[in-house]
This record gives structure tokens, C-alpha cells and sequence, in this order.
């Protein structure tokens, strides 16, 4: 079991919760590191609602769960609580509503994941269990974000080829959809150099709107970068990568990138896309989007984006799959993910059929 700390200002609500969450999450077997570590797996870091301060993460696999209560009931709960994700540079929420007639505990994801458990007085231990049951993957997940760049990309292909410029193309069609998941203009909430941390910690760009790949050969594909304009793609190395691996001793996507190109970091959604290329070979291009499609089968836990776990339970439902070379799976409350033979054959299977709001389980 990994290990987890409770940091920030703590009033005596947020008190009685962390002492909730710390006796749930060690009766599971997980650790509490008495100090901060480097190895800490999960930070619940309480955040003041006038002064939300981030943790400052000293490892970047580390997961930030901040935690914020407020006495009064807001006219929109869930544009009241996104800020608070982003101002606090965390990779999940939990915003407590307590007023004189109830309270309710909601969890907010960065894909606007948004869903709540209520507080009945007398039940603390059935309260905490369902909280821990939301946010167990969280903490038992292994995050895959690390790049290693190598500039060893052919000079045949330094510039792209037939495959790249119908990425670029499909990144058209995907900016049309206009499926961008962040409902505010994440500038005004932060400084510079928090949204630089943010692209960095995230690894999403500052939420961009999915990703798309499609197969070189037998061992590389390529895919968009992390954090850019799907509707401008061109340069090789920065706006499309070539993903040639995953090194797990280093926990780390392999990319080739032409020399002297200050690459961009890969999506998150990597690891997952490498996993099915891997399988199946028939599979010739991979989209996913923060949008929905009814009657799909999908992912029964909820994991980060960018994690291993994720990236396992997708590839077992493309497996299942009666046909994994045009498959469509859901991840629960984050998306879709849909296999095709080429990008032309994804984009006409979904055209009409898309729902941009992802229902929350």
C-alpha cells in the first residue's frame, strides 16, 4: 500500500474530516507519513477559500486532493468549486457545502468529474467508507507522465508524412466538436507561473480537449502533444510526437524527436494508446474525447487520467470488444476512447452520435 500526509490549515470541521479520512485510509493498509516525503503517494491539503494556496508537490507522481469548506450554499456548486481545483493546482477537489440543514461533500476531477456523497450525522462510519471508496484509486494508482526524448527520429520523417498531416486535419474535426471540458478561462484564475506548474503537474495542457494518434508501424505511432491547439498542429516534435515505447524501469514514454526541437511533453493518454497499439495490430488510429456516446460499456472504476490502471482497464475493454479495431469504451465519468482503422473511419462512426456532456456515476 502507498502512504499519504494531511497539510493546510485545518479548521475544526476539516479536523473532524482529515481524522476521518486518516483512520478509513490506514485501516485500508495504507501509511501516514509523519513528515512529508518525496514518496508520498497521496496529499490532502486543506485550502483556505480566500487564500488557496497549492501544495508544492516535491515529486511529480504525487496526488493532490485539496479540501475546502464553506458555510453558505452557492447559487452554482460546481462553477463555485472548479476554481478552487485549479487555483490550488490539484489533481482532485473535494468541496464541502455545510450549512444548518445539511452537508454535502462533492468531488470535482479536472474533466469535470462532478458528483456528491451527503453527511448524515450518526453514520460517520459509513460516510467515510463511501469516501474512501471514491477516492481509493486515486491513492493506489500509478501515474505515467514521465517523457524520455531521444533525437533519433528519421530525417525522412523529421518533417511528417501523409499520416501526420491527417492528424493535423483530424485535429480540425475535433476542434469543431467544441468539446473543450474547462468552463473558464483558466488565465484569469492563475498567474504565470502557476499555469506553467499546471501544464507541467497536470500533464494535459491546462485541460485541452482529448487527443488523437494513429499507427506508424508495427512499434510507433504518432499522437498529439500535450497542452496544444488541436486545430494548428504542424510542427514534428512539439504539436506531433512520435511515441516509439514505454519504459517501465523509468516509468516513461519513449519519444523520437527530430534534433534540435524543443519537444513537447506527451499526452497523458500515452500509455494508454501505446497499450492497445501493442495488442492489437489492426488497430490504426485512437481518439479520445471528454464527450459521450449512449449505450457504450465503460470503465467501473473511476481512475486518473494518465495512470496505468486507467490505461489497463480501457485496453481490457477493447479486448472484449467484439471488433477491438473499431471499438468504443467509456471511462467512467471522464470520456470515450474509440479504436478505428484510420482516423476517416473513427470520425465518420461517431459523427452525429457524440453527447458533450459525460454523465457522472
Amino acid at each position: 500500500m502507498g502512504s499519504f500526509i494531511v497539510t493546510g490549515e485545518k479548521n475544526p470541521f476539516l479536523s473532524w474530516f482529515t481524522a476521518g479520512l486518516k483512520d478509513v485510509f490506514s485501516s485500508a493498509g495504507y501509511r501516514y507519513a509523519q513528515k512529508l516525503e518525496e514518496a508520498v503517494g497521496i496529499v490532502f491539503h486543506c485550502i483556505n477559500k480566500e487564500r488557496p494556496r497549492p501544495f508544492r508537490r516535491k515529486a511529480q507522481a504525487t496526488f493532490v486532493v485539496s479540501i475546502l469548506e464553506r458555510e453558505d450554499e452557492p447559487e452554482h456548486v460546481f462553477k463555485s468549486a472548479y476554481p478552487y481545483l485549479i487555483k490550488s493546482l490539484a489533481n482532485h477537489l473535494i468541496y464541502i457545502v455545510r450549512t444548518s440543514e445539511k452537508t454535502d461533500v462533492y468531488f470535482v476531477t479536472p474533466e469535470q468529474g462532478f458528483y456528491k456523497i451527503p453527511y448524515n450525522p450518526g453514520q460517520e462510519a459509513f460516510f467515510f467508507r463511501r469516501v474512501f471508496k471514491r477516492l481509493e484509486p486515486i491513492a493506489s494508482s500509478q501515474l505515467v507522465i514521465n517523457n524520455h526524448f531521444s533525437e533519433d527520429l528519421h530525417e525522412t520523417l523529421a518533417n511528417g508524412n501523409e499520416i501526420t498531416r491527417k492528424i493535423s486535419l483530424s485535429g480540425k474535426k475535433l476542434d469543431k466538436m467544441n468539446l473543450l471540458p474547462a468552463p473558464f478561462p483558466l488565465e484569469e484564475y492563475l498567474t504565470f507561473r502557476d499555469m506553467r506548474r499546471l501544464k507541467k503537474l497536470y500533464g494535459i495542457g491546462g485541460l485541452s480537449f482529448g487527443n488523437l494518434s494513429s499507427r506508424q508501424d508495427e512499434k510507433r505511432f504518432w499522437m498529439s502533444a500535450s497542452g496544444i491547439n488541436k486545430a494548428n498542429m504542424k510542427v514534428i516534435g512539439q504539436d506531433i510526437l512520435c511515441i516509439k515505447g514505454y519504459n517501465p524501469e523509468k516509468n516513461a514514454m519513449e519519444i523520437s524527436i527530430p534534433p534540435h526541437v524543443t519537444p513537447r511533453r506527451a499526452s497523458v493518454d500515452a500509455i494508454e494508446h501505446w497499450m492497445i497499439y501493442k495488442e492489437h495490430p489492426n488497430v490504426g488510429a485512437i481518439v479520445h474525447i471528454h464527450a459521450w456516446i449512449d449505450d457504450v460499456e465503460a470503465t467501473e472504476v473511476n481512475y486518473p487520467c494518465g495512470t496505468l490502471q486507467l490505461a489497463e482497464a480501457v485496453a481490457h475493454l477493447v479486448r472484449n470488444a467484439d471488433d477491438p479495431s473499431r471499438a468504443i469504451v467509456g471511462l467512467k465519468n471522464h470520456g470515450l476512447t474509440i479504436t478505428g482503422r484510420d482516423l476517416d473511419d473513427i470520425f465518420e462512426r461517431i459523427d452525429g452520435r457524440v453527447k458533450t456532456q459525460v454523465p457522472m456515476l
